[in-house]
């Protein structure tokens, strides 16, 4: 339980049910094509959670630099951000609503630097995860991107100033890979690397003990850290839904698993019976 968020705030977007924040491993595109175990966990977690007002996403899949952009128009398209897969895979529409209120509601959280994009649809690090969790596509979603150029500490803070939308019934979502290094995946596949391995136990250990630090700030000379992390847009969605959890919340992981160069570990901040028994 990390003492990190803030504190009640007034529910702009109907009943008030407290949500939780995840953050969730959405690897390849094959596992919404797929039965597989990452898949089932998403939908296990998507069944035991409360039915959440809205959904705010952190994508991994949509950079910026120097700001923070929003979605802002009421029926995003789905896009298909990759190549070379099975043509049932760029088929997928994900019909969800956007919704104007809250994308609004999380600009005036997140300040002066967020901006709202009427254009920008929801790409696989959204319908991704949200596919499997809630799949009549029916809960109004807003995607979110991730700037470069902040600090691991600096992208906590603006998890922390979304956190009055939990109390609001938003569920707060990175999607991304704790573990994510495509330059390695060809030569890594089926197998568990030692580094993978240590940077995924490592990642666990802090976020139980809510050490911050550990999950904000990685030395240049940390190997398993700069192997696992490569680029960061799919580690930084992490420090969003940590920077909104608070000292109420439980916290559990689900879909803990390594291949290769991409582990799937996700985790649940959020009703202590819930996150306890994720797995």
């Amino acid at each position: 339980m990390c003492p990190l968020g803030g504190s009640l705030a007034l529910a702009h977007l109907g009943i008030m049910t407290k949500q939780p924040a995840l953050f969730v491993g959405h690897g390849s595109p094959m596992t919404m094509i797929t039965q597989n175990p990452a898949r089932e966990g998403m939908e296990a977690v998507g069944r035991r959670m409360p039915r959440p007002n809205a959904v705010l996403v952190v994508t991994a899949h949509w950079t910026t630099h120097g700001e923070t952009r929003l979605t802002g128009g009421t029926a995003p398209r789905t896009v298909h951000d990759f190549r070379g897969f099975p043509q049932e895979l760029y088929e997928i529409e994900y019909p969800a609503p956007g919704s104007t209120e809250l994308a609004a509601r999380a600009a005036d959280l997140i300040g002066e630097r967020a901006v709202i994009d009427e254009d920008h649809g929801f790409d696989h690090g959204v319908w991704g995860v949200l596919l499997p969790m809630f799949p009549d596509a029916d809960i109004p979603v807003v995607a979110m991107s991730v700037d470069m150029d902040l600090t691991g500490e600096e992208h906590v803070a603006l998890g922390r100033k979304l956190a009055p939308l939990r109390d609001e019934g938003v569920a707060i979502v990175g999607s991304g890979n704790i573990v994510h290094n495509l330059m390695m995946w060809r030569q890594t596949a089926g197998t568990r690397p030692d580094w993978a391995v240590a940077f995924q136990q490592r990642t666990n250990n802090a976020i139980k003990g809510c050490d911050v630090a550990a999950l904000t700030s990685h030395a240049k000379d940390d190997n398993a850290a700069q192997m696992a992390i490569n680029s960061g847009e799919h580690y930084i969605p992490l420090l969003y839904p940590l920077g909104a959890s608070n000292e109420q919340d439980g916290v559990g992981i689900f879909n803990d698993t390594i291949d290769g160069s991409l582990s799937m570990t996700s985790y649940l901040w959020g009703d202590a019976e819930i996150a306890a028994n994720l797995q």
